[in-house]
């Protein structure tokens, strides 16, 4: 199993950037999928995840400003930030608690990160 993000970059302090998350292998099912980020000399810490039953949770610093969503067709999970500030600029990075096909066993996987930095 894979889990290929991307959509980072940089960008202007009020702007907006969508990141992309993808899981592939084989997987029978995603029971959860969330992004989490690293800012330099900070712990890594949940920016916002979606159940498989579409419940979603979010950091209060990103409430009203970051929209989740995940397309389940196609193990795909989305984080679109609006009104980016300074303070958002980290490593974003992809997480999934998924089941492979044949094993009973719920397994944590993590994508490669992705970049973000706002800035003027």
């Amino acid at each position: 199993v894979q889990l290929q993000a991307s959509g980072g970059g940089l960008v202007q302090p009020g702007g907006s950037l969508k990141l992309s998350c993808a899981a592939s292998g084989s997987i029978f099912s995603i029971k959860f999928m969330g992004w989490y980020r690293q800012a330099p000399g900070k712990q890594r810490e949940l920016v916002a995840a979606i159940t498989s039953d579409g419940i979603t949770n979010y950091a209060d610093s990103v409430k009203g400003r970051f929209t989740l969503s995940r397309d389940n067709a196609k193990n795909a999970l989305y984080l679109q930030m609006n009104s980016l500030k300074p303070d958002d600029t980290a490593i974003y990075y992809c997480n999934a608690h998924l089941w492979r096909r044949g094993v009973d066993t719920l397994e944590d996987y993590w994508g490669q990160g992705t970049q973000v930095t706002v800035s003027s």
